[in-house]
């Protein structure tokens, strides 16, 4: 990396926070691209039709513990197409579905031919009860990263329309606030961080919007301490990781300090507990249904390899899943059995 801030080469230096959001949300953007962010990375929605049936049976679960009321909002945050929020519409048991109001918030526009009864919205709706659920957001919401240099002090890194970087400003202000209590940087030169106050301001503006229920993020994340000592800066494209590249041909992401995101009586755990206490687990069928029901064994086994996708270790199971109750006690039972499939 060059150390510094000389504008000459392809394009002015920038944050990558201000890089990062036009690369992702300008006119030219990715995520307005047509094949949206299926087209080139596999999340937990497309792997499986038991991870949207897991979330409709978590909003049933939020319809009980608010007392069943006449209308239960499902906000999908980051929708993509709409695949998550079609999905759990289609999972819902018929009482509930007849009283969801669903919503799905996303920058692109509308795709042709979604689900008439989704309202589509670029910012979550205020005031509004029932489940809000943010599957792999938080990680597209752009920050600043902070790099060491020769002299100790964490730096600015600026970034160009090709990639190549260079050291700005010191970091100060709010900045290095949030760097001091949430992501202490090594004094060693190089050593790098992602700034991720605007991933805490988002998550609180749309936990906010929020009158009652539970809010649910769901990202690969680390904890305080543990942080990465280089951060995770990356990108995405045609299904395979790349260098982040802020011209709008790529995904750019990076893991999330969901420690940092969570607010008071919030709860933290690995997608594999979340989804084992919804009832999402990768046993194998026992083998007397071979000869009893061949055709069920053989849904049953697949359902059992997709149940393993979704949790493995190593893998999508590692996802962290940060839920956070507003209006409700953390200690309802929503909670309380969720938390208490956690691994020691």
């Amino acid at each position: 990396m060059t150390n510094d801030d000389n504008r000459g080469g392809p394009g002015a230096p920038r944050g990558w926070r201000e890089a990062t959001e036009a690369a992702l949300y300008g006119p030219d953007g990715f995520y307005r691209s047509p094949e949206g962010p299926a087209g080139h990375f596999r999340t937990s929605v497309h792997a499986s039709p038991l991870y949207a049936a897991a979330v409709a049976r978590l909003l049933c679960r939020v319809d009980e513990v608010l007392g069943h009321p006449q209308e239960i909002a499902f906000v999908d945050m980051g929708a993509g197409r709409g695949e998550l929020t079609t999905a759990v519409l289609a999972a819902l048991p018929g009482d509930v579905a007849a009283r969801v109001r669903a919503y799905a918030v996303e920058r692109a526009e509308r795709p042709a031919g979604l689900d008439p009864r989704v309202t589509w919205l670029p910012a979550p709706p205020a005031g509004v009860t029932g489940l809000l659920f943010a599957n792999e957001w938080l990680d597209n919401v752009p920050v600043d990263v902070a790099e060491v240099d020769a002299d100790g002090r964490a730096r600015h890194v600026l970034v160009r329309d090709d990639g190549t970087e260079v050291l700005g400003g010191p970091v100060a202000g709010p900045d290095a606030a949030w760097l001091a209590r949430w992501w202490s940087l090594d004094a060693e030169p190089g050593a790098r961080a992602e700034i991720g106050r605007p991933r805490d301001e988002a998550w609180a503006a749309a936990v906010a919007s929020l009158e009652r229920g539970l809010a649910v993020a769901v990202d690969y994340a680390h904890d305080r301490e543990a942080r990465p000592p280089f951060g995770t800066l990356t990108g995405f494209r045609a299904g395979r990781e790349t260098a982040p590249v802020p011209d709008g041909s790529c995904d750019i992401t990076a893991h999330v300090a969901l420690d940092a995101c969570a607010g008071a009586g919030a709860a933290l755990l690995t997608q594999r507990a979340a989804l084992g206490a919804l009832g999402v687990t990768g046993g194998r069928p026992p083998l007397s249904l071979a000869s009893e029901d061949p055709a069920a064994y053989v849904r049953a086994l697949t359902r059992a390899g997709e149940a393993a996708e979704l949790t493995a270790p190593g893998g999508l199971g590692d996802f962290r899943w940060l839920l956070q109750p507003v209006g409700i006690p953390a200690s309802a039972a929503l909670l309380v059995d969720v938390a208490d499939h956690e691994e020691e």
